[in-house]
């Protein structure tokens, strides 16, 4: 999906403040405006199915929905929509649970406004992001399956474990082709094999397990 000139942003939070502070960052970037605001998640899911929204930053505890419910529903109804969950909690379990509901990302709300604008800019990219001290939980819980899967865990050839890796790093399919010396076409099949191998449907996917897998950091 290509990359808007201006991404178009809606902001989800039950809190003005919270809302204001997040505009205020955002709207600093010449690449980043936000559109619409909505104060609890079930408003959320109604405006971001509209089309003039690229990505949707959901605050995690929310009336009516909460972030994560927003973004499960938003995923499946509207797969190309971007998501990232906004939250309060430095909590493995809320992270993963809102990587397995489809958000390229968990921010902080106490964390850095550059980290609200890489995770924006991410997300836009198919690639995720995560605070930092994520990245222990994430690896973390890697050698935990790793011990629960045993040799299924490497369900992926040498070469697709290299093609992975590249794809989450951003590159493209002919930037690929040429670093690993093979067709286009080659690598468009590696990058089909792994995404029916894994059930998965798209690179920011292929993104978050490379993540988990420990190829690229977040």
């Amino acid at each position: 999906m290509p990359i808007p000139l201006v991404t178009r942003v809606l902001v989800a939070d039950d809190h003005a403040l919270v809302r204001e502070g997040v505009k205020r960052v955002l709207d600093h970037e010449t690449d980043l405006s936000v559109e619409a605001e909505a104060a609890d998640g079930a408003a959320a899911v109604e405006r971001a199915l509209e089309d003039d929204i690229d990505l949707a930053i959901l605050d995690i505890s929310m009336p009516r929905k909460t972030g994560l419910q927003a973004a499960r529903e938003l995923s499946r109804r509207r797969p190309g929509l971007r998501t990232l969950i906004l939250s309060m909690y430095e909590n493995e379990q809320f992270l993963f649970e809102a990587l397995k509901a489809g958000a390229s990302g968990y921010v902080l709300k106490s964390g850095e406004d550059d980290d609200l604008v890489e995770a924006c800019r991410a997300a836009m990219r198919g690639q995720s992001f995560l605070y930092p001290s994520a990245v222990h939980s994430l690896v973390r819980d890697l050698i935990e399956r790793a011990g629960e899967r045993g040799d299924e865990f490497d369900v992926l050839t040498p070469r697709e474990l290299e093609v992975l890796k590249l794809i989450a790093e951003g590159h493209t399919s002919k930037e690929i082709a040429a670093m690993l010396v093979i067709s286009i076409k080659t690598v468009d099949r590696h990058r089909t094999n792994m995404l029916d191998k894994l059930g998965m449907r798209d690179r920011v996917e292929l993104t978050r397990y490379a993540i988990r897998r420990g190829l690229i950091e977040p």
